[in-house]
């Protein structure tokens, strides 16, 4: 088979191995790899215990672009802060991530994107990079090439206004009084998702301060014309919902100052109040950089001095999200993720044989009951009735416990046989009892919070970056339902509902679309365990429809990749990219379930695990296989390539958890909704 090429990105698409049907099956590709993947398990679980901190948990490095490590020196920059050592090491990291033809890209192998090409530049000419060096004329030329200032995002362009290089009037209006919209009304501030409303909150403050602090140099260069650097652009049909919002950001402008002064600062002391309210232990907020950033500025804004303990803390908060490498670089994590990365460790350790009483998962599991959630956040403004019990993705997040996290950190418990089983009965009941309180209307379940599908946020001029909504998905979904199957409650009436709904959304060759990993493999990786765990025949039409299309997606090398392009490009790139560590396993994972074991396809994806590990164990993974927000942010989670891969190489040599009966019934535990 030969490569073509991607009319619409001009990258490289690998080609797609023949299914099985069509390979000759009497190739002897089998001898030995049981033997070979026992061998893979055995180092890949030495590899990952010893990785594993004094405390039970595991963290590995959340890699993401450079625009947080750009922003991170800008709001140092404009708090008056920044120094030489930190500027110095995150400049190197920054120029090490450009690519040849000048530009930043948002993921390993993708095309430049010009909003990082832009926070790039300007960081590096903080750190004293001329403008006519060879690197930075090229990412000016990149940039220029591209309509220069005038066609970044919104967000990279409230970078820049802060400084003067932009006009605040020339950007989308938001303002503060939004904090008091009730909940029935449209565009309030629940109806986005926690990600984007902690950082709308305090990007109110900001629109309404419109601060600009001096200007360290000129940036005429990223402009097409310096002398018009926003050249008119004509607006959205009116009939559309683009040019709608278009014209009434337009009304909100003029109106801008006919409010009150009264009213807009107590608007704004609100907002503040709303964000320190939800300040975590840690200092941070909601355990993400973003939200961190426009909080600090917000409130410094708002008179808070640095030595405040709100500002203290939140600083020293993000410093904890700078990883410092060999080789001096600085770079930022836009999160931690220590309770999934701990919760898919045990599964894979207890999968790969690892005993149930290993002190080491004992560990994890008493650091993970440790992490219960037993406090109502802003999930409860949709449900004010139902009693908390959940797990966050990170150290400190208390607001905003997540559904999927919750899943998996149970079915991790669950494979631990724990010296006091009541206190896990006890809070597996909470989170089983919390998972489907949230269950939104459809029958599905989203990340965060329930139905959280409003239309409307989206269309706002100011919302051009990434998801700012937290709708259902099939990947979440199906995560909910396998626990839900693993408590003994896969006939439930809202386990059923999940397992329809999930029938429903299958793709039409057979994948399923998902949200939070790349993409497609991903989810038909989540949801075939879980419709097989709730009980699913492996000849359900669903089922085979899957593995048919995992078999047609298989490499000719015998691994599985997708690349992110194909969150914009499903036609093309869905279930085509390099073949990775993880989106192989989840591939196996998915083929294991559905009962092909012994299938060429199992055995050459087993065999490319094995063959591409490393000697001690780990296995190498640059692809970015996680998703913040499809295709514009996304992630690469250096724990994946380890994770992913024992849990499959377990499932090979040791079959499926949910074999023989629910993990709850095998320890005589039965644990339903009404769990205290």
């Amino acid at each position: 088979m030969t490569a073509t090429t991607d009319g619409s990105t001009g990258a490289t698409i690998p080609p797609r191995a023949a299914a099985a049907s069509d390979t000759d099956s009497t190739d002897p590709l089998a001898a030995g790899v049981p033997e070979a993947a026992e061998r893979a398990a055995a180092r890949a679980i030495e590899f990952l215990l010893a990785r594993q901190d004094p405390e039970g948990w595991w963290k590995g490095d959340l890699e993401t672009n450079v625009t947080m490590d750009a922003e991170d020196l800008l709001l140092r920059q404009f708090l008056g802060i920044l120094d030489a050592a930190t500027t110095r090491a995150a400049a190197l990291f920054i120029r090490g991530e450009q690519r040849e033809d000048g530009a930043w890209a948002t993921f390993y192998g993708g095309p430049g994107d010009l909003s990082a090409t832009v926070e790039a530049y300007v960081a590096l000419r903080l750190a004293g990079d001329a403008p006519d060096a060879p690197h930075m004329a090229r990412a000016s030329a990149w940039v220029r090439e591209r309509g220069g200032i005038a066609s970044a995002r919104v967000f990279t362009r409230i970078w820049l206004a802060l400084f003067g290089w932009w006009k605040w009037e020339d950007l989308p209006e938001l303002p503060p009084e939004l904090i008091w919209f009730p909940t029935w009304l449209p565009l309030n501030i629940y109806d986005f998702g926690c990600w984007a409303r902690q950082t709308i909150v305090p990007l109110t403050i900001v629109s309404a301060k419109r601060p600009v602090r001096p200007a360290p140099f000129p940036l005429d260069e990223l402009h097409t014309d310096p002398a018009t650097p926003n050249p008119p652009k004509p607006l959205a049909p009116l009939a559309s919902w683009d040019g709608a919002f278009e014209r009434l950001d337009r009304v909100v402008h003029r109106l801008r100052k006919a409010v009150p002064r009264r009213v807009r600062r107590a608007a704004m002391n609100a907002a503040a109040r709303w964000i320190v309210e939800r300040q975590e232990n840690d200092g941070c907020w909601g355990g993400i950089q973003p939200p961190a950033v426009y909080s600090v500025i917000a409130l410094h804004l708002m008179g808070y001095d640095l030595r405040h303990p709100v500002m203290r803390a939140g600083l020293e908060s993000l410093d904890r999200f700078a990883v410092w490498r060999e080789d001096g670089s600085r770079m930022i994590e836009a999160c931690q993720s220590p309770v999934w990365d701990t919760c898919l460790a045990v599964i894979a350790l207890a999968d790969a044989g690892v005993p149930a009483d290993h002190p080491r998962l004992l560990k994890a599991a008493d650091w993970m009951l440790a992490e219960e959630i037993r406090r109502p956040g802003d999930w409860s403004v949709k449900r004010p009735e139902l009693p908390p019990g959940g797990w966050a993705f990170e150290f400190h997040n208390d607001n905003y416990p997540d559904i999927d996290d919750t899943a998996e950190v149970a079915l991790a418990l669950r494979r631990v046989s724990h010296p006091q089983p009541d206190r896990v009965d006890g809070a597996i009941a909470r989170a089983v009892r919390w998972n489907f309180g949230m269950q939104s209307k459809n029958g599905a379940w989203g990340a965060f919070d329930v139905d959280n599908t409003s239309p409307f946020p989206n269309r706002l001029p100011f919302c051009d970056f990434g998801e700012v909504i937290d709708p259902p998905s099939a990947d979440v979904t199906a995560h909910v339902v396998e626990m839900m199957a693993a408590e003994g409650l896969a006939h439930d009436p809202r386990t059923r509902r999940g397992i329809a709904w999930l029938l429903a959304e299958q793709e039409a060759d057979g994948s399923w679309f998902g949200r939070w990993g790349v993409n497609y493999v991903y989810g038909t990786g989540s949801v075939v365990p879980a419709l097989t765990a709730a009980g699913l025949p492996a000849s359900h039409p669903a089922i085979r429809r899957a593995v048919h299309w995992l078999q047609q997606a298989q490499n000719d090398d015998g691994g599985w990749g997708e690349d992110l392009r194909s969150y914009k490009y499903a036609r093309e790139w869905s279930g085509r990219g390099a073949s990775t560590a993880s989106q192989t396993a989840w591939a196996l994972m998915a083929l294991l379930a559905a009962g092909e074991r012994d299938s060429e396809a199992v055995e050459r994806g087993v065999r490319w695990l094995a063959d591409t590990q490393r000697n001690d164990g780990s296995w190498d993974e640059p692809y970015f296989t996680g998703t913040g927000f499809p295709w514009d942010f996304s992630i690469n989670y250096h724990l994946y390539r380890q994770v992913f891969p024992l849990t499959a190489l377990g499932r090979y040599l040791h079959g499926d958890p949910f074999d023989k009966a629910p993990l709850a019934t095998r320890r005589g535990v039965r644990v339903t909704a009404g769990g205290s």
